[in-house]
């Protein structure tokens, strides 16, 4: 008996679940509330949308076609229209990077010497010293060197004793022992100074002095006293610091803008207000894998030495582009495939003109083709006015895609004032199918019009950043008496629709209504 109670109140409580669940369904998805144009609410679309395959039928990878418009002076105003002209101008491109100051390999010199000794005394014994041409670094003793100089002395006076033989080839002899002895000597590398005094005396010096061959810094010493060199070893390295090198990096995408020669200008914040110059040198050909950057050598002259190796600098380089033709950037619509420009004929007659435009200098664009010098052109709110004329496109064209989204509903334009009501069932409208339409239209005295053509278009702008085209997905309603024209379409998406309702009268465009509609669904 338990048993049969319990089965019998489960299944009345499912009866009842049933129940409520259809009548929930039903009250939520009942007839809607009629909406007209006047009602909807802009509600803006998420960023984070799903791109369109090009391969459905509603959905075109192709610019909106434009048409020449005329505004008034108070939406010019309204919308902040501004204007300009092309010109000539001369420029200068440059490109801005960061950079290392680094030791010129070509002004590095080695000391070394040109026959084995010992090291004596050291006069220059630390790195990174100042020293100058002809300074004295150290003194050596080289047994080798002694002995040559005793044989440069021995044919010295051989050659003053057989100065007057009459013997063929003896004087000649002599003579050329003491050269060769003489000629050792400068191969040697030393100095005529210390030559002379060798004459002077006619006694071999034991310490020979080297001097620096060259000014600059002692980036790496090894001589130190009592030590033994031979002509491998290297005691020294010296940098001359007058000219210096920066390894200015620059990203591959502005390489193409900059070539060996042209000027640079080298800034550093521990001198704020001076200026280094210098030209690049080379580019060298190796794109750093990391940071996608080229490194670009820079030749600066480093007047009192202020740049030292290693230093982080900030670099300019400057190119002579000479005149060209431009216009500013803001003058110019990036509508995804082509650039547009909108030509100002006064009186607020504004025509859209496809053009071409190259290198960005600053805040202008250089123009390849498309614009005359001394043109009149639109500098700012572009975005609104291809709106504008991609609306009335539309207008005049009901299968061209379009790319507005408007913000409120416009008013309906027709030689004889008719009332159009429009109306989704569901309420807002739903991404797939099943999405009916009615349209309304009746006289000023509220007749119904009958006979009528009615198409819808729900369009929407292209997102080419997105990889998606502009769509537009047409609709023809069929007349269901009393001035009610009825009919079905599917939308591909879910988002901000610009609706156009077209209503033409013996195949003459008679009316024609455009509003903002928000369908639910993802993109």
């Amino acid at each position: 008996m338990n048993r049969t109670i319990v089965r019998t109140s489960l299944v009345w409580m499912t009866v009842f679940c049933v129940v409520a669940g259809v009548v929930a369904y039903r009250s939520h998805n009942g007839p809607s509330v009629k909406a007209k144009s006047t009602d909807i609410v802009p509600v803006a679309v998420g960023p984070a949308v799903s791109a369109i395959s090009a391969a459905s039928p509603s959905v075109r990878a192709v610019d909106t076609p434009l048409v020449s418009m005329q505004l008034s002076p108070e939406k010019m105003q309204s919308i902040g229209v501004k204007t300009g002209t092309v010109e000539y101008q001369e420029l200068t491109d440059g490109v801005r990077a960061t950079g290392t100051v680094d030791i010129d390999e070509r002004r590095v010199s080695y000391v070394q010497l040109r026959f084995p000794g010992y090291i004596r005394q050291v006069f220059t014994n630390a790195t990174y010293l100042l020293v100058h041409k002809g300074q004295p670094l150290f003194t050596v003793y080289s047994p080798d060197l002694v002995q040559t100089q005793k044989e440069y002395l021995l044919a010295q006076q051989n050659q003053y004793l057989l100065r007057g033989s009459s013997i063929d080839g003896v004087k000649s002899g002599a003579a050329s022992l003491s050269t060769a002895a003489e000629d050792r000597l400068r191969q040697w590398d030393i100095p005529e100074s210390e030559i002379a005094q060798l004459e002077a005396t006619g006694k071999p010096t034991t310490n020979v002095t080297i001097h620096a061959p060259t000014s600059g810094y002692i980036i790496e010493r090894n001589a130190l006293p009592n030590m033994y060199a031979d002509q491998a070893t290297r005691l020294y390295t010296i940098a001359d610091l007058s000219q210096v090198w920066v390894n200015a990096q620059i990203f591959q995408n502005d390489i193409g803008r900059v070539k060996s020669g042209d000027r640079a200008e080298v800034t550093l914040d521990g001198y704020p207000g001076q200026t280094f110059q210098g030209r690049i040198e080379n580019i060298l050909p190796q794109v750093d894998l990391a940071t996608r950057t080229v490194k670009v050598r820079i030749e600066v002259m480093n007047s009192g030495q202020k740049l030292k190796p290693g230093m982080f600098v900030k670099v300019e380089l400057k190119r002579n582009l000479g005149r060209q033709l431009v216009v500013p950037t803001d003058a110019v619509f990036q509508s995804g495939l082509r650039q547009i420009a909108f030509l100002d004929h006064g009186n607020g007659n504004l025509e859209p003109k496809e053009i071409s435009v190259g290198a960005q200098v600053g805040n202008l664009f250089i123009v390849n083709r498309g614009l005359a010098p001394h043109q009149r052109i639109v500098t700012s709110s572009n975005f609104l006015i291809d709106s504008e004329s991609q609306l009335q496109a539309a207008s005049s064209a009901p299968t061209a895609p379009m790319q507005m989204a408007a913000a409120t509903s416009a008013p309906a334009t027709s030689e004889v004032p008719l009332k159009i009501d429009f109306v989704t069932n569901p309420n807002p409208p739903h991404k797939g199918a099943g999405n009916q339409l009615s349209v309304k239209i009746t006289h000023a005295d509220g007749t119904p019009v009958t006979g009528a053509e009615v198409s819808v278009a729900f369009c929407m702008p292209a997102m080419p950043e997105m990889g998606m085209g502009a769509i537009n997905t047409p609709a023809h309603l069929s007349e269901s008496g009393a001035g009610l024209y009825r009919g079905s379409i599917t939308l591909v998406c879910g988002g901000r629709f610009q609706v156009t309702l077209r209503v033409k009268q013996k195949e003459k465009l008679v009316a024609t209504r455009q509003l903002s509609v928000q369908v639910e669904g993802a993109m």
